[in-house]
């Protein structure tokens, strides 16, 4: 196994990740369109366009919607289709290696073995099919909206930028204690694997249940961590169309701008807190992954305590 994370993912197979790429760049590409679409519609609805103008107009947003909802299928079950094969390839990679040395393996790494096939594997592969595509996708979405919203009115959307400064600082730093606490589960994990696997400790229903104690401990706070960021998260966001409202409202009053480009702002505020929610989990899963990833390649590479010879 490649011993780092990046090198993993190469050898799962460049070809598909620049394909994925490609479809990510057209799919951001075609994702601003709408936006510029509805505010011609309410524009015209207000200055008095003719209805075959506004028909023509929706029938455009309608068939960009459509478009952008094809390619996001496409995309997207050509990315669990390659996340699958990454979970395939670990999961035999596990199982042939215990096979070809099933006689030299102590009992508990077969319980090592156990968690990596049932449990660990399914995360890291699964991470291989968003790993490149997805960080371009959602940055792309959040380049091209925010390039139309200064293209529009800057001093507004810097105004909806100030949204997204206390964010990046949070994230690296709640992420970094969430890890910690993912690298625990997962070692609790594989040691009560291995007592199951291995039954001849006298003290093993004590420390199994201290071990599911400490589960229970490190999963609630993962989830403390966790939704206290995306508490935070919301409010931002939240604060951002307070923003919008209150200053949108005052430049349309003082005929700065028109009521299209305030309503063009509320959806694109609202088409980039997707992106920039789905930009963050990847980053969670990419720092977790690695973790991850480290701890299967840690196990297969230790040299595990060979059985005595006459002791089966």
């Amino acid at each position: 196994m490649p011993q780092r994370l990046s090198g993993f993912i190469a050898m799962m197979g460049r070809g598909h990740q620049a394909a994925l790429v490609v479809l990510s760049v057209f799919l951001f590409a075609v994702g601003i369109l709408p936006l510029e679409v509805q505010r011609r519609i309410v524009n015209g609805a207000t200055y008095g366009a003719n209805l075959n103008t506004i028909l023509g107009l929706v029938l455009t947003y309608l068939t960009l919607v459509l478009s952008e909802g094809v390619i996001k299928l496409i995309l997207n079950i050509y990315r669990g289709w390659i996340g699958e094969r990454a979970i395939r390839w670990l999961r035999m990679t596990v199982i042939d290696a215990g096979e070809r040395h099933s006689e030299e393996r102590a009992t508990l790494a077969e319980g090592v073995e156990m968690s990596i096939v049932l449990a660990e594997a399914e995360p890291v592969g699964g991470f291989v099919g968003t790993s490149i595509s997805e960080p371009i996708l959602q940055a792309g979405i959040l380049l091209a909206v925010g390039g139309y919203m200064i293209y529009l009115q800057p001093l507004l959307a810097f105004a909806v930028l100030a949204v997204f400064i206390p964010q990046s600082i949070l994230v690296p730093i709640l992420q970094g204690l969430i890890n910690q606490r993912v690298k625990t589960k997962i070692t609790v994990i594989r040691h009560l694997s291995e007592e199951m696997v291995d039954h001849t400790s006298a003290n093993s229903p004590r420390h199994q249940a201290a071990r599911v104690q400490r589960l229970f401990s490190t999963n609630m706070s993962i989830y403390k961590l966790k939704y206290a960021l995306n508490f935070l998260m919301n409010l931002m966001f939240q604060l951002g169309y307070a923003g919008i409202f209150a200053l949108g409202g005052y430049y349309v009053i003082t005929g700065r701008i028109e009521i299209g480009t305030v309503v063009a702002f509320i959806a694109g505020l609202s088409k980039v807190s997707d992106p920039w929610g789905a930009l963050v989990d990847w980053y969670r899963d990419l720092r977790v992954t690695q973790v991850k990833y480290e701890l299967i390649c840690d196990a297969s590479t230790l040299d595990l305590p060979r059985l005595p010879e006459g002791s089966e």
